[in-house]
């Protein structure tokens, strides 16, 4: 009888290798980071785009062979780091200076083209748009000698590159950035095709063993949590109607002046408390925009900022502002 064996009729845990649980652990990380880069990357969250940019390098780093089903990963994690800096010629991924970050992104789209079974319209959209906006990049910056250089490298003489090859050529030659190819072209059109790229990248991987672990976790802990949220939400609902209610016109001497006066005091430690947090002035959180806030929270969760802004009529607000009221509304309570 062997080892492992006497070790298993024993009742004990057969040995594995530690490299292969690495591996396997790896992989999980792999997966997770390229997810919250793909979502931070869509939800146009700077901080934490630049936080799971730094992991996921670090984690694609440390691969000494990289699998199949992880270059497709790795592939677009390059692709996005790189598109998002598509606008800073002085950062350099590349070991030759010349490479502009979108010049650099476009070697890895062709990878990733070469993972996919099957090409679609999508794909040729945002291959030109990567080459126009490579091009129309040193235009805006002035640098029309280098954008001369770079159409070079990046059209060969195919006949297929012919008709773009030749028109990028006349506009880099009218020294005009604000050609209308460059315009419908736009770099803000190459980011919001590579969204859709993403997104159906998320349709199509959108689940992975940490992040269903990870929100199995939270739901077992939210439970209990919810339940107090609910409450407190019909607790704040009551005294919403109490105060509507008083703040109807009253026939009774000095209610009405009352009430106005107390919504003036509201309003001017509101005030304060903003200007206190923020060097200029901000715009004042009206009580029907806390009540919209306070819906959305109840329809998509407390953390959807983006979705409770966009099906939120709010004025002049961003995610980063629903997530800061919320958190003084909480305080209020």
């Amino acid at each position: 009888m062997s080892e492992a064996e006497r070790e298993l009729e024993g009742g004990l845990v057969p040995f594995v290798p530690s490299a292969l649980v690495e591996a396997v652990a790896a992989d999980w990380v792999l997966e997770f980071s390229c997810s919250c880069l793909c979502r931070h990357f869509l939800e146009e969250c700077g901080a934490e785009f630049k936080r799971w940019r730094d992991v996921a390098q670090a984690v694609s780093n440390g691969f000494s062979n990289v699998t199949t089903h992880q270059k497709k990963m790795v592939y677009l994690c390059q692709l996005l780091i790189r598109i998002a800096e598509g606008k800073r010629l002085e950062c350099h991924f590349e070991n030759d200076t010349r490479i502009s970050p979108l010049e650099s992104a476009l070697s890895f789209w062709s990878l990733l083209e070469r993972e996919e079974s099957k090409l679609n319209t999508l794909h040729e959209e945002i291959r030109r748009l990567i080459q126009i906006q490579v091009v129309a990049v040193y235009m805006e910056k002035g640098y029309y000698k280098e954008a001369a250089k770079v159409l070079e490298r990046l059209f060969t003489d195919s006949e297929s590159h012919k008709p773009l090859r030749m028109k990028l050529a006349a506009i880099v030659k009218s020294k005009d950035p604000y050609v209308p190819l460059l315009q419908s072209f736009s770099y803000n059109l190459l980011l919001s095709k590579v969204k859709s790229y993403v997104e159906l990248f998320l349709k199509e991987n959108g689940t992975n063993f940490l992040l269903q672990a990870a929100t199995k976790q939270v739901e077992s802990k939210g439970g209990e949590e919810r339940v107090l949220q609910n409450k407190a939400f019909n607790v704040e609902e009551e005294k919403e109607n109490h105060l509507e209610a008083k703040q109807r016109p009253c026939s009774k001497k000095g209610c009405r002046t009352s009430n106005i006066q107390t919504l003036k005091v509201l309003k001017n430690v509101e005030e304060r408390g903003n200007d206190s947090s923020c060097g200029r002035r901000r715009q004042p959180w009206t009580h029907e925009e806390d009540k919209k806030l306070k819906s959305g929270v109840r329809e998509f969760g407390v953390g959807n900022w983006t979705k409770i802004l966009i099906h939120g009529d709010f004025n002049n607000r961003t995610s980063v502002m629903l997530k800061d009221r919320w958190r003084t509304l909480c305080k209020l309570k």
